[in-house]
């Protein structure tokens, strides 16, 4: 049983953040629900957009919005970081006490944020993760990748992710700084508020399918990029992969030398030349040889993304928010 942590008659600040790019066709349904969802809830929030540079008006109808309302505010990058730096960056300027990562699409449905702030007041929850029982408007493709995905993380990696749950969430503070504190390049949101632990409560919804616009990953390849870093960041299943596979073929190999030697000592059968068989052969080891070397380099990789310490993203301009604490 979770603990309560704050009583529900104390005042809090709640942060929204919203990672966009190119979201002008639902944005304004968005801000709409967005204020009659958190009104009930509380008066002391902040809805921060955190935004790659758009080719379209989403950005100076944000600025717009601010103009009328202060607590909507806007973290501007100097390029396109992409998503999860972008979460990570409205992170670490929020200030609420509880902070809510949710889409701008409208796929994550607002109408949930007051059952997971009451789950964090009343019953004490650090963490709350929406979990799609339906995924409306998504391909079979996509569904597929998605759930190999997550049956492999969660057989291989030493943290538990929760399946068919995206990075629609709610943090306590405390959870944020922890994630803040981290100092991986690749944020993969679901994996790293795993590892951070605290008490975790899954909400069950009905995804729905997108309010407008096109979705900003490729339907073909987006998934199986998040699934890939996940799988990498958090599982070395696949290199040792590599060396039970090198084991096999090893000891195959040896079993093959000897059936052939035996073969040919008590004249079993004769052997005629096959070019083409050790053509083959060659081929095949030559590929496994570039495989594994393809695995290790996607791990080198990342080391060598951790080791440059480069900045997960640069603020070229903001509307309403201080620095972050970086202690």
């Amino acid at each position: 049983m979770a603990t309560v942590s704050q009583s529900s008659e104390q005042p809090f600040k709640l942060s929204v953040v919203v990672p966009v790019y190119n979201e002008e066709n639902t944005l304004p349904r968005f801000l709409s629900e967005m204020a009659q969802v958190l009104a009930p809830v509380t008066e002391n929030y902040e809805i921060i957009f955190a935004l790659d540079p758009c080719r379209d008006r989403t950005e100076q109808m944000i600025a717009e919005a601010h103009q009328k309302d202060p607590r909507v505010k806007l973290l501007r990058f100097s390029r396109r970081f992409g998503q999860p730096a972008a979460t990570l960056a409205g992170i670490e300027y929020a200030s609420g006490d509880a902070i809510v990562i949710i889409d701008c699409d409208m796929q994550d449905p607002p109408s949930l944020i007051p059952e997971m702030v009451r789950l964090w007041r009343e019953e004490g929850y650090k963490v709350v993760i929406p979990q799609r029982r339906t995924r409306e408007g998504e391909n079979c493709i996509k569904k597929a990748v998605a759930y190999t995905a997550y049956w492999f993380i969660n057989k291989t990696a030493s943290v538990s992710i929760p399946r068919n749950a995206g990075d629609f969430r709610l943090l306590d503070k405390r959870v944020a700084q922890e994630l803040a504190s981290l100092h991986e390049s690749h944020g993969f949101l679901r994996g790293l508020t795993a590892l951070v632990g605290f008490e975790t409560k899954l909400l069950p919804f009905d995804r729905q399918a997108r309010a407008g616009g096109e979705g900003k990953y490729n339907p073909l390849t987006g998934s199986f990029k998040i699934g890939f870093n996940g799988i990498v960041a958090f599982s070395s299943a696949l290199l040792n992969g590599i060396a039970i596979l090198g084991l096999a073929l090893f000891g195959l190999t040896i079993f093959a030398a000897i059936v052939l030697a035996a073969c040919k000592f008590f004249g079993w059968y004769e052997f005629a030349t096959g070019l083409a068989t050790i053509g083959i052969a060659m081929l095949l080891l030559a590929s496994l040889q570039f495989l594994a070397f393809g695995v290790m380099g996607a791990y080198i990789s990342r080391i060598y993304d951790e080791v440059k310490m480069r900045p997960k993203f640069i603020v070229e301009r903001s509307l309403g928010l201080d620095e972050p604490n970086k202690e």
